[in-house]
């Protein structure tokens, strides 16, 4: 990256599922500018197995509605729900629309699962690869746009911003140069902070950039200590990202099972529930892992509905219809995050967060299963369409930037890391304990 200005209409950073439906929903009038930290396929969007939650029919609104703010311990914003389901039939419309493929059953007709926590089958997914196909379809539509262009291996490490209005972003290329990205709008969809996490499910270079720098500017925060851990990913002693074993085989029948061989809990409880319990097993047996199993289907059937984890499973040695398959808890997604309102904006102006990044309030203290992919796609466009619609003009009084104050990546990183850390143990010393205090 030259030691210059670049502007443009708009800048988004990270090329998930919000990211990139944010640049398809955004006027083809504005140029539109993605950066990402790696390649455009390392994104925890790729990852998500189990699938997108959609309102079938009005008469499910009521039952859906009461089992998100359940899951989310009652601390959801209702009105960021109520939009959120309302939506959902219109977005899952535009994705199959778009190109995204649905499983169906024998009859024809759509294959709705359910996972934790859902009362009713209201779960579209593509085997157990949801996340890549919608990602997949988005990614390549947005390649065809003239007006969007991509930026890889390239990190965010600053916001440029004067009284609490925003210019532009600061980046760093993998070759260490850095420059300065101005635009009108900056839309934030960096993803988590499964990076900072010894065991995740997450990209490693996923680390809670945008957090960080949130913190540094003033930005306001929402829930940071609000942080998923996923009760089922394939253990391993090995270093490096945490594989996840989907909700939805749960959902399907899998079942828990303890050292003894027994089943200790209801495994479609909310996630933070099942957590608990096989946290309880563990303490209990002194081991690090208990036991998932998938008895009431056939090898063939399992590899048909999870072709990747029954692969991954049999990988490690295991038929997950047959055999006890370990697994353990590790860190999964973020509830909290960048505060914003219903549209994506944050207490910056011109500066909007979408997606795993954001916290509108939807998620609660615990998020439902399958509706991040949904969240991400309603409040992404919500954010665009904002954008499109606003016509105010901006300072052009660039505040100066000063590439040579900035420190080397290393010192950066652990700065970041330190910052957000701080931030989590302050909102709760608990769960920091609990989960952060190992991490080196």
């Amino acid at each position: 990256m030259k030691r210059e200005y670049i502007k443009t209409d708009v800048v988004i950073v990270g090329s998930g599922v919000a990211g990139l439906f944010a640049a398809l929903c955004i006027p083809n009038y504005k140029e539109v500018l993605v950066i990402t930290k790696e390649k455009l396929d390392e994104c925890d969007s790729f990852l998500a197995q189990g699938g997108v939650c959609v309102l079938k029919d009005v008469s499910d609104f009521t039952c859906y509605f009461e089992d998100t703010m359940k899951a989310g311990h009652f601390e959801n914003d209702p009105e960021a729900v109520r939009v959120m389901i309302e939506s959902s039939p219109e977005i899952i419309q535009t994705l199959i629309d778009l190109g995204v493929k649905f499983d169906v059953g024998g009859d024809g007709k759509y294959d709705y699962t359910r996972e934790g926590a859902h009362r009713q089958n209201r779960i579209l997914h593509h085997k157990d690869e949801t996340g890549k196909e919608i990602t997949e379809n988005l990614l390549a539509i947005s390649k065809t746009r003239k007006n969007i262009t991509f930026v890889t291996r390239t990190t965010m490490i600053d916001f440029i911003e004067r009284d609490n209005v925003c210019y532009g972003i600061v980046c760093e290329d993998e070759y260490g140069e850095m420059g300065a990205i101005i635009a009108h709008d900056v839309i934030l969809a960096t993803g988590g902070i499964g990076g900072l996490f010894k065991n995740s499910t997450n990209y490693s270079h996923i680390t809670g950039d945008a957090f960080a720098l949130s913190l540094k500017h003033g930005v306001e925060l929402k829930d940071m200590n609000y942080i998923q851990i996923h009760p089922t990913t394939l253990y391993s002693k090995n270093e490096g990202r945490r594989f996840l074993i989907s909700e939805s085989v749960r959902g399907e029948g899998a079942i828990l099972l303890n050292e003894n061989g027994e089943r200790f809990t209801d495994e479609l409880q909310p996630r933070d529930v099942v957590t608990n319990a096989i946290v309880e097993e563990m303490k209990k047996f002194k081991t690090d892992h208990v036991y998932l199993t998938l008895p009431n289907m056939t090898s063939e059937e399992a590899a048909k509905r999870f072709p990747n984890i029954f692969e991954e499973c049999r990988a490690e040695g295991y038929d997950i219809t047959k055999d006890k398959v370990p697994v353990t808890p590790a860190q999964h997604y973020m509830m909290g995050g960048v505060k914003t309102d219903i549209n994506g904006a944050t207490s910056m102006k011109y500066l909007y967060a979408v997606g795993e990044t954001a916290c509108n309030g939807v998620h609660g203290k615990n998020r439902l299963a399958s509706n991040s992919l949904l969240e991400s796609l309603v409040f992404s466009k919500r954010a665009a369409d904002v954008i499109a619609s606003d016509k105010s003009k901006k300072d052009d009084n660039i505040p100066p930037v000063d590439l040579a104050s900035y420190p080397e990546k290393a010192e950066r990183e652990k700065e970041f890391r330190d910052i957000i850390m701080a931030e989590i143990k302050r909102k709760d010393e608990a769960f920091y304990d609990k989960w952060c205090n190992d991490e080196d």
